[in-house]
């Protein structure tokens, strides 16, 4: 399971600190030609499917992409339907994330679930820094309203420490996060929750932003508090630009399509 919903990370093709195996590295991908004319958005027996010249679009495990709204569908349509001349994965997020909640999430929801209770028990919300005073600060006020919303809203009061060293939490707060998940355990759901999970290092964070307590450049700006405190003190190269704006597409695709299955 933690291999399936790894086929989501791409920040693997531009992590190599030597230049000329990056650039083999990416080279040696092999980006399939466009091979079709019209993308549609076609209703199926159990929801919407995506059709390339009249034919489904199927995953890698050969399942028919079926989605349970016509939005969600229209998501990876337009993926599909952006691709010029090669047909690049890395830039469909949406329709990796189905694949991976189709093939992967579908067959052991459990699994996805607990590794997101995993997150949360050593969220990234409880560890705070002991100093300089203006973190601190920044920290308080980006993470704050949502440990207080977790606390009233979910019923999980949370632990807070300064520095790195593990702090248990409450079973009682881990188990009440785990009650909000179980009422979102269809598979496209918590394949989503888990990206914006892992991206962020926050399951309250991801949680915060699906019920509409923050939005999502809020959660997004939330998560980077540490990272952009040190941008400000050191700078940054292009390349940890360029994987924190794939990891921003892939955060923003999840959310996209909770939305889209609520319509």
């Amino acid at each position: 399971m933690r291999e399936i919903l790894n086929d989501l990370e791409i920040s693997d093709l531009l992590s190599d600190p030597d230049p000329i195996r990056r650039a083999q590295s990416q080279l040696k991908r092999q980006l399939p030609k466009r091979f079709y004319k019209t993308v549609a958005v076609a209703p199926v027996e159990d929801g919407f499917a995506v059709h390339l010249d009249g034919k489904p679009v199927r995953t890698p495990a050969k399942a028919i992409l079926t989605l349970p709204t016509a939005k969600a569908a229209e998501l990876v349509a337009a993926e599909f339907s952006a691709q010029e001349e090669n047909i690049d994965p890395t830039t469909m997020p949406a329709m990796r994330l189905v694949n991976t909640a189709i093939d992967g999430v579908a067959t052991d929801p459990q699994a996805v679930l607990e590794d997101i209770l995993r997150f949360a028990s050593s969220d990234l919300l409880c560890y705070r820094a002991e100093a300089p005073e203006k973190l601190v600060e920044r920290q308080a006020e980006a993470w704050d309203g949502v440990l207080d919303w977790a606390r009233a809203s979910l019923g999980a009061r949370f632990v807070l420490t300064e520095g790195v060293i593990h702090v248990e939490q409450p079973r009682e707060a881990i188990g009440a996060i785990g009650i909000h998940l179980s009422q979102r355990a269809e598979p496209l759901k918590l394949a989503s929750l888990h990206v914006m999970t892992t991206l962020t290092g926050s399951a309250l964070l991801a949680l915060a932003v699906e019920t509409g307590e923050i939005d999502a450049e809020t959660g997004w700006n939330a998560a980077h508090v540490d990272e952009d405190w040190q941008i400000e003190q050191w700078g940054q190269d292009s390349e940890a630009v360029a994987r924190r704006n794939y990891r921003k597409r892939d955060f923003m695709a999840a959310i996209a399509l909770l939305e889209a299955l609520k319509a």
